[in-house]
């Protein structure tokens, strides 16, 4: 029971799993930094064992690649033996699996060092690190996660491409652009409900959903909240449930950048503001009158937005995405009510003024773009200095367009003192030697462009 003292489950946990009736299993969640769940399901009768001495997983499973293979350069393999580190849950994180066939449960872990205090790599210990700054100043940082996705057929196409799914009433398929347009949910109801319900079900705050500016893509919305791991939490939760209920309809969803590239991206939209010690929101202004502090934190984003570039972009295909005219920010300028620029801060009333950041893909860790974001602001907020004049109209034709590159971020990541200042020393070398491994390994494989283009033409 929630109450019972011979329980080793929080109250918070054990009220929560008392809702689960007849619950069976529990998986056990683990994100890595590419932002993937990692893991062991364990029965129910293991999980107070769990709560008293935690459970073991390789510690090497922090920075794995994302086909899952372990990263020697990170020195957490073969140089350490491939240790173990004890895994603890994260208390009041115990929620249900509506979407499993058997009663569940699923359970965030929290990886030791190995002398018993937190893994610092961990991605919720990076974004915790961050988040100090803030408290020792008496602020709080006020975060709302948005996330686009692409629907598609679990089965590809005669290529073996990704297709968007047959509207499930009519049979036809989706080939058009209706950004906003209700219809496209309406066909899709049955997903958007499921994932609606599944959402309640877990206590994860959805908020809206709309059809976005591609066949099959979508965005579904969290709502804000004054706890910015809670809604890191509740982003990476929402991806697997997205995923799940895709799954059990016979679809497959995605959060690929840039899945196709006649297509709009994927992107992380992470809308942040700042309270301080009495509920006030720092950035309370307008659009004629801006608060120094909005202005400051602006100023901080664009320092930080090359050093950060590897976290909002950290695969091979995240930097398809950075294309013109597609709503994806190609440098770091800012503005009021204008989605062509990095930086977008929303029409809204003065009291609840925010700084849009608009830069990162669906592809990317909750937690270390928030981290990234939050360091940035923080940063700006501390030195006080100006970003210049608000862009109006197309950013897109009045600033230089960058050119970024997975190896040029890759390369000013491992350098930068910015990440080494907010993150360590040793996120920064395991996290850096990680990515450079992956685009290595990348580069190492043979297209099927490469036969197209040169196989009978060299």
């Amino acid at each position: 029971m929630a109450d019972d003292p011979a329980s080793p489950l929080p109250a918070q946990d054990a009220r929560a799993l008392a809702l689960i009736d007849g619950c069976e299993q529990v998986d056990l969640l683990l994100c890595d930094t590419n932002g993937l769940l990692r893991g062991k399901r364990i029965t129910r009768e293991a999980l107070e064992k769990v709560y008293l001495n935690g459970v073991c997983l390789p510690m090497s499973l922090i920075a794995t690649d994302i086909t899952g293979n372990t990263v020697e350069e990170t020195g957490l393999g073969y140089d350490i033996g491939d240790e173990d580190r004890i895994c603890r849950p994260v208390p009041g994180s115990l929620r249900p699996v509506p979407w499993a066939t058997r009663p569940s449960a699923q359970l965030l872990l929290s990886m030791e060092d190995g002398a018993g205090g937190v893994f610092e790599v961990a991605p919720r210990a990076v974004l915790d690190r961050v988040l100090k700054g803030f408290t020792a100043r008496g602020w709080t940082p006020v975060v709302a996660v948005e996330l686009e996705f692409y629907l598609f057929d679990a089965a590809p196409d005669a290529r073996g491409r990704p297709q968007t799914p047959r509207d499930p009433h009519s049979g036809l398929r989706s080939d058009s652009t209706q950004v906003y347009y209700l219809q496209e949910l309406d066909e899709h109801r049955e997903f958007i409900d499921a994932v609606a319900a599944a959402c309640r079900a877990q206590g994860i705050p959805a908020d809206t959903a709309v059809a976005e500016y591609a066949p099959g893509q979508f965005e579904i919305n969290l709502l804000h909240r004054a706890d910015a791991m809670a809604a890191c939490d509740d982003a990476i939760l929402l991806k697997r449930t997205i995923k799940a209920i895709a799954q059990q309809q016979g679809k497959l969803a995605s959060f690929m950048a840039k899945p196709f590239a006649e297509q709009a991206g994927s992107g992380l939209h992470l809308h942040v503001s700042v309270l301080d010690a009495q509920g006030r929101n720092l950035f309370d202004g307008t659009p004629e009158a801006p608060a120094d502090a909005l202005l400051h934190g602006v100023a901080g984003l664009q320092q930080a937005a090359a050093s950060s570039l590897l976290l909002f972009a950290p695969h091979a295909n995240s930097y398809r995405r950075f294309v013109p005219n597609a709503f994806v920010p190609l440098n770091d300028s800012w503005g009021f009510n204008n989605r062509t620029v990095a930086l977008r801060i929303p029409h809204s009333d003065a009291r609840n003024t925010r700084i849009e950041h608009r830069i990162a893909g669906a592809d990317a860790n909750p937690y270390l773009v928030t981290a990234a974001v939050l360091a940035g602001l923080l940063d700006g907020l501390l030195a006080q200095q100006a970003p210049g004049p608000a862009t109006t109209g197309n950013a897109y034709a009045q600033i230089e367009a960058a050119t970024p590159s997975w190896r040029g971020a890759i390369e000013a990541f491992l350098q930068d003192d910015f990440i080494a200042r907010h993150f360590g020393e040793r996120f920064r070398h395991i996290y850096g030697q990680q990515k450079r491994r992956e685009m290595l390994d990348f580069h190492t494989q043979v297209p099927d462009l490469d036969y197209a283009w040169y196989l009978r033409t060299v």
